[in-house]
C-alpha cells in the first residue's frame, strides 16, 4: 500500500497549473515525512500551458477581437528532500521546492491592442524543515520553520491601461519566514491516513524600482527606486486522506484552501494619490494594487493499484472552482480548472524507486479586466496545459 500512495502523489512537483488560481505551482508537498526509515528524493517537472484569447477593444478607431496568442511560457520545476529518523518516535525532514511563480507575456502592439506588452515574471524558492513526532502507532504531529525567497517584475502595457501604458516595476529579491504545523491519524493495517496541514503566510519586503510613462508625468527611461513593497504569500490549509479499499487498491483524496485574496502588490509610487516624491513630476490617479486574486479551494480524488511487486499506477481527477463573474487579473487570465493525472511507479530495487506521470489541465473561461469599475479587456476560453514529472526516491 505504501508504494501505491507514492505512485498516487508522483506529480506533486509538476501538478501546479500555470496561471491557475493564485500563482500556485508545487502546492508545497510534505508527503515524504511519512516514508518509513531514512529516505531522500529528487523530483523534476515540466509544464506547457496554452492560454490564448481575443481582446475587447473599446477605443474608437481600433478593431475589436484582436487575437491574443499564447501568453504563458513553458516552465520547469524542481524539488528535493531528505528525511532522517532520529529515534523510534522522532524524525527530521528538510524539503526544497518552488511553490509559486508566474511567466505571462502578451504579444501585440501596445498602441493598438488592449493588453499588448503586458507581462509578469515571478520566481520563488522555499526551504522547509520539519520535525515529526510519532506519539502512538496511529497519531503523529509535525511542524517547523519555512523560508521563502521571491522576486518579480511587472509591466502594464496596452490601451487598457490608459496613461499607464508602459509602466514597469521590478521587485528585488527578499526572504521571509513562516511555519508549517500539522497532525495525522493512521491505521497501518488498512493503509489509512488522514493528515491536516497548515502553512502560514510568509511576509516579504521587496524594494520596488518603478518606471513611469510620460503620460502620467514620469521621467521617461529613468527608473525610480520608490521604497519597499510589503506583501505576503498566502496561508493554506490542506486535508489529505487515503485508505486501502481492497487488496492492492488505494483510494485517496485531498482538499486544499489558499488565501490568495490576502496577496497584494502595491508599489509605493502607485499608492501616492498626490504624486511621486520630489523631484519627480506628479502621477495622476495612480491605481494601487497590481495583484487582485481570489481565494482557491482545490479538490482531488483518485485511485491507485499495485499490479506487481514492482509496478504500481494511479489515476486522479482534481477540480478548482472559479469566480462567478469570470473577471480576473490580466496577469493570471484563467478561472478555475479541472485536471486528470496519470501516475506510475517502478521499484528498481529494494532501495530505489522511479516514479513518473502526466497531467492534462483544462482551464475555466476568463475575462481579464482593468479599471474602476472593472472592465473586461479580453476573452480567454478553451485553454489547457500539459504537465509531466519524474521522481527518484532512495531508502537508506
Amino acid at each position: 500500500m505504501k508504494q501505491l500512495a507514492m505512485a498516487a502523489s508522483v506529480l506533486t512537483v509538476a501538478a501546479g497549473a500555470a496561471q491557475a488560481g493564485g500563482l500556485d505551482r508545487s502546492y508545497t508537498p510534505i508527503d515524504m515525512i511519512f516514508e518509513k526509515g531514512n529516505y531522500a528524493e529528487l523530483s523534476f517537472g515540466f509544464v506547457s500551458p496554452s492560454i490564448s484569447g481575443v481582446d475587447n477593444a473599446s477605443t474608437v478607431g481600433f478593431p475589436a477581437n484582436n487575437s491574443i496568442s499564447n501568453i504563458a511560457g513553458e516552465f520547469g520545476l524542481a524539488s528535493a528532500g531528505i528525511k532522517l529518523d532520529m529515534s523510534e518516535k522522532l524524525s527530521f525532514s528538510l524539503i526544497y521546492d518552488q511553490p509559486y511563480g508566474a511567466e505571462t507575456r502578451y504579444g501585440g502592439n501596445p498602441a493598438t491592442t488592449m493588453l499588448g506588452g503586458t507581462a509578469a515574471d515571478a520566481e520563488t524558492h522555499a526551504i522547509t524543515a520539519l520535525l515529526k513526532y510519532q506519539a502512538t502507532d496511529r497519531i503523529s504531529v509535525y511542524g517547523g520553520p519555512r523560508s521563502v525567497r521571491a522576486n518579480g517584475n511587472i509591466t502594464l502595457s496596452g490601451l487598457a491601461y490608459g496613461g499607464f501604458n508602459g509602466y514597469n516595476v521590478n521587485f528585488s529579491s527578499d526572504t521571509g519566514y513562516g511555519y508549517v504545523v500539522g497532525g495525522a491519524y493512521e491505521i497501518p493495517k488498512i493503509a489509512f491516513r488522514a493528515a491536516l496541514t497548515y502553512h502560514s503566510a510568509v511576509d516579504l519586503s521587496m524594494v520596488a524600482t518603478e518606471s513611469f510613462p510620460a503620460a502620467v508625468g514620469g521621467p521617461v527611461g529613468i527608473p525610480l527606486t520608490q521604497g519597499v513593497t510589503e506583501t505576503e504569500t498566502p496561508q493554506s490549509i490542506s486535508l489529505d486522506v487515503q485508505s486501502g479499499i481492497a487488496k492492492d487498491t488505494l483510494l485517496f483524496g485531498s482538499v486544499r484552501w489558499s488565501e490568495w485574496s490576502a496577496f497584494t502588490l502595491t508599489p509605493p509610487g502607485r499608492n501616492l494619490p498626490t504624486g511621486l516624491p520630489a523631484p519627480a513630476p506628479a502621477v495622476v490617479n495612480a491605481p494601487g494594487n497590481l495583484a487582485s486574486l481570489d481565494d482557491t479551494i482545490t479538490y482531488e480524488i483518485g485511485i491507485g493499484r499495485r499490479f506487481t511487486d514492482k509496478f504500481s499506477a494511479s489515476i486522479a481527477v482534481s477540480y478548482e472552482d472559479g469566480g462567478s463573474d469570470n473577471l480576473v487579473s490580466p496577469l493570471a487570465p484563467t478561472n478555475g480548472q479541472t485536471a486528470v493525472t496519470l501516475g506510475a511507479q517502478y521499484k528498481i530495487s529494494d532501495a530505489v524507486t522511479l516514479s513518473g506521470g502526466v497531467r492534462y489541465t483544462m482551464f475555466g473561461n476568463a475575462l481579464p479586466e482593468t479599471g474602476t469599475p472593472d472592465t473586461a479587456r479580453g476573452n480567454f476560453s478553451d485553454n489547457d496545459a500539459i504537465s509531466a514529472g519524474l521522481k527518484l526516491g532512495f531508502h537508506f
